[in-house]
């Protein structure tokens, strides 16, 4: 019975009807759309999650997500638990490639819209200087607002699986004593550039900001 869900969730999903991000209805709600026990869906849920189109998350809900960013994600999470601490130096080495130039990027094509979730993003983290847990977050979804200013579709599915390996190690980064207060001002400046349209600028504190961004992650990881 629960295959039946499965399929047509996945339908839905696969054409367009139900996008990354979007949120499922409740367990209790589903069960009554599709006229089955709330056992078949859950089921349904677990099955749909191993292949990578939707994520529980505690507290929040069922989301759909971008399938190619969490195949993606599987296949670096795997290679970085071989590396141990050579892969997460090795993520950070390849932020620091791609991202001076995303920011450079986003400078010259940021719509009005894209600089309002940045500005919304680094607002976060303003309110959030005692909570390194909300601050990365928003961090994160800073982050991801300049991969999508590129108009680039690749861009934010290689940079939301990247950043969101690095989630935790980010978490003990900002915990260090006066992290987050050093990432945010790279953050604030990134965004004046861009809302500028000053793609070198953009670039430049971007490569400072990723700089002090691996000071911090290598100093948790001395620590192990």
């Amino acid at each position: 019975m629960y295959e039946q869900v499965v399929g047509q969730i996945e339908n839905r999903i696969l054409s367009g009807e139900l996008k990354p991000g979007d949120q499922l209805p409740p367990e209790r709600e589903l069960a009554n759309q599709f006229g089955v026990s709330r056992t078949a869906i859950r089921e349904a849920m677990k099955a749909l999650s191993q292949k990578g189109l939707i994520v529980v998350q505690p507290g929040r809900g069922t989301f759909v997500i971008d399938s190619t960013s969490s195949a993606m994600r599987n296949s670096i999470d795997l290679f970085v638990k071989i590396g141990s601490i050579d892969g997460v130096v090795d993520l950070v080495e390849v932020r620091e490639i791609l991202e001076p130039e995303i920011a450079a990027m986003a400078a010259k094509r940021a719509t009005p819209d894209q600089i309002t979730d940045m500005l919304e993003a680094v607002e976060a983290m303003d309110k959030a200087m005692n909570n390194p847990e909300a601050f990365v977050e928003a961090d994160l979804d800073f982050h991801l607002a300049l991969a999508k200013a590129t108009q680039n579709t690749l861009i934010p599915i290689l940079i939301d699986a990247l950043v969101d390996l690095l989630r935790e190690h980010r978490k003990r980064a900002a915990s260090v004593k006066g992290g987050m207060e050093r990432s945010q001002p790279y953050h604030k400046n990134i965004l004046e550039a861009v809302k500028a349209g000053d793609a070198s600028a953009a670039r430049e504190t971007m490569r400072g900001h990723l700089a002090q961004t691996r000071k911090e992650v290598e100093s948790t990881l001395a620590v192990d």
